[in-house]
């Protein structure tokens, strides 16, 4: 495989999505879902050689997910199907028009068991980009060494490393999250996180101008902040930037943050300055939030004016 625009790698997770409570017999329909598959897609859809790597079981469950990542574009010539451990599952109800409730099975799942040894090949290639997030590093502790390996690995090549804090309460303690992004966040050059997660890669209880300046001095180059409806803050060593969020009726905020990581890395990729990449992963969170599942209202490139002046209802004839 010839060097890509993004590389990513975690675990493709199949979600069983309802739109009525579990327990009363909502029907549940399958989709991809997984936060770096989520930003695979929408770099690729975006029209950028996006590549994700990583293990997969090896059964119907297992094709399905790379049948819907192979549709989108994006490359799989590193993935490694592993025939005795099941797909990660994720069941998502939607319980109220407001409240969306997420129950995980992935314990010793084919994503958790992702090892230095699967990533060697997939590294070895090259991409001008590498995205991580915290919520590999959480599955098991193979998956954590491999992620600080390829952090380490990718830096020392060159290669952007963006890494997305990504806290899942469900999987680990905020305390063990700190642990282990400690080793990871220093090799990074983009951190993404919500308000929320920023401290998980600073001191506890640190502020976010006390943890935004440790982050520059360690060698990070931009600080994102998610503020959702509020849009986003980034921080360089010029100062702080903001973008306000596309106004849109938000339909499912699942997915949005990785939406909005999508974007920005595509805006680097494309060479835009810090206010076009911040526009492109504000447009991108609005896509998301306007529609329905983590990822399928994405837009492609010449979608992504679509929402400039649009008035709620608006129909394009």
């Amino acid at each position: 495989m010839t060097a890509v625009d993004l590389l990513t790698f975690g675990e493709a997770l199949l979600s069983l999505r309802t739109a009525a409570p579990i327990v009363t017999g909502g029907a549940l329909t399958p989709h991809l879902a997984g936060a770096e598959a989520n930003v695979a897609v929408g770099v690729a859809r975006l029209g950028h050689r996006a590549a994700f790597a990583g293990r997969v079981s090896a059964d119907e469950l297992g094709e399905f997910l790379l049948r819907q990542l192979r549709a989108e574009g994006v490359r799989l010539e590193h993935v490694v199907r592993d025939p005795d451990r099941p797909a990660g599952l994720m069941f998502l109800e939607r319980r109220t028009a407001d409240l969306t409730r997420v129950t995980y099975q992935r314990a010793g799942s084919a994503g958790s068991a992702v090892s230095v040894e699967d990533l060697r090949p997939a590294l070895g290639a090259g991409a001008r980009v590498l995205h991580l997030t915290g919520i590999t590093a959480a599955l098991s502790d193979g998956a954590r060494e491999a992620t600080r390996w390829a952090a380490e690995t990718a830096a020392r090549a060159g290669t952007l490393v963006c890494l997305d804090v990504n806290h899942r309460t469900k999987l680990w303690s905020r305390d063990a999250a700190r642990a282990a992004l400690a080793g990871i966040v220093g090799h990074a050059s983009v951190v993404v996180a919500s308000a929320d997660e920023l401290d998980l890669v600073g001191a506890p209880g640190a502020d976010e101008p006390a943890v935004v300046a440790e982050l520059l001095d360690r060698g990070v180059s931009t600080v994102l902040v998610k503020l959702g409806g509020d849009g986003a803050r980034a921080y360089t060593r010029e100062g702080v930037r903001h973008a306000a969020a596309v106004p849109v009726t938000a339909v499912d905020t699942v997915g949005a943050g990785d939406a909005f990581t999508a974007g920005y890395l595509s805006g680097h990729l494309d060479g835009l300055d810090l206010a076009g990449r911040l526009r492109r992963a504000v447009t991108l969170g609005a896509f998301a939030v306007g529609g329905n599942g983590d990822w399928e209202s994405l837009p492609r490139r010449d979608e992504l004016s679509l929402l400039n002046d649009v008035q709620p209802g608006s129909t394009l004839r």
